[in-house]
């Protein structure tokens, strides 16, 4: 069945009066499937799957609701043409404002998507790629820009009690192996050391998991994100790698026991390199240790300022 074209106008009921009239926070809509162009670790642009949110506030009590769809052509149109940064997100923010005429005054985005890094491998020539969840909140209001960009790196934990016990064992072993051996040649010790004798016992390590929000000061022109996940990276010192033959895997071995951390040690190592960053406005650090001792995990939280916040 064909339906014939009319030439009548098309009922459009969003524009009768709301029924119980009162003004709304916000409405808009969740989880819009768009391709972004973000900007990668090499200086050049990936295109990234990512779920957005897109939301005004409805200040006029008595209208019944927004336009949507406006909502959803501006999106597409402004902002997935190009490169993400913080005046782009402005612009699609206000255009997200205006598309309602006088019906709002601000409007929030929420982007969720992958962000991939190359990785070079500790000591060989080999590199590999890394996800890293990311998600982005603007909000517009009062001309006013406020930027937050949450994000997840992983990395290793090797307990500092374990370690210590562990180097005691090892150093009784040592005794009893050698309690007759007098004197001591560094050929026959360095072979001692080499063997299975030699690793009495070994600490516990875990893969373990830094969550990071961050409220950004607006005033840059790119979205520091590779930047930021870099600065963690370092301050905890052993981020999970890719790719890896067996020098690489010896120098991460040799990375974590530099780095032995509690929780509370990598929360302060996190919340340290934030706090000395002039892009932060102020940050909540959240690290998570998937214990091989125990069945729960140990976990440390931490907040405050950045540099930007004085």
């Amino acid at each position: 069945m064909t339906l014939r074209p009319t030439s009548l106008p098309m009922p459009d009921v969003a524009g009768d009066a709301a029924a119980a009239a009162r003004a709304l926070d916000w409405v808009g809509m969740r989880n819009i499937a768009l391709p972004l162009r973000v900007r990668g670790d090499d200086g050049g642009s990936l295109q990234v799957p990512a779920s957005v949110d897109v939301f005004v506030d409805l200040r006029d009590p008595g209208a019944r609701g927004i336009h949507m769809s406006r909502l959803y052509l501006r999106l597409q149109d402004t902002l997935v043409e190009d490169v993400l940064t913080p005046a782009r997100l402005r612009r699609v923010l206000q255009e997200c404002v205006e598309s309602q005429g006088a019906l709002s005054s601000s409007a929030r985005l929420t982007l969720r998507f992958d962000q991939m890094l190359k990785r070079r491998a500790l000591a060989s020539d080999n590199s590999g790629w890394k996800r890293y969840p990311l998600e982005i909140d603007a909000l517009l209001a009062d001309g006013h820009l406020s930027l937050t960009v949450a994000y997840a790196v992983e990395y290793s934990s090797t307990c500092p009690a374990s370690a210590a016990l562990s180097r005691q064992l090892n150093a009784e072993r040592f005794a009893e192996d050698f309690a007759a051996a007098h004197p001591l040649s560094t050929h026959v010790v360095r072979d001692w050391l080499a063997s299975e004798r030699g690793l009495a016992a070994t600490p516990h390590a875990q893969r373990s998991r830094a969550e990071i929000r961050v409220e950004l000061q607006p005033a840059f022109d790119e979205l520091p994100v590779a930047d930021l996940i870099d600065r963690a990276e370092a301050a905890l010192g052993t981020p999970v790698q890719t790719a890896v033959k067996r020098e690489d895997e010896q120098a991460f071995a040799k990375l974590n026991a530099d780095n032995l951390m509690f929780c509370e040690d990598a929360a302060r190592r996190v919340a340290a390199a934030l706090a000395d960053d002039a892009r932060v406005q102020r940050f909540d650090v959240c690290v998570s240790h998937y214990e091989s001792l125990h069945p729960h995990d140990a976990v440390a939280q931490v907040s405050g300022k950045g540099r930007a916040a004085g």
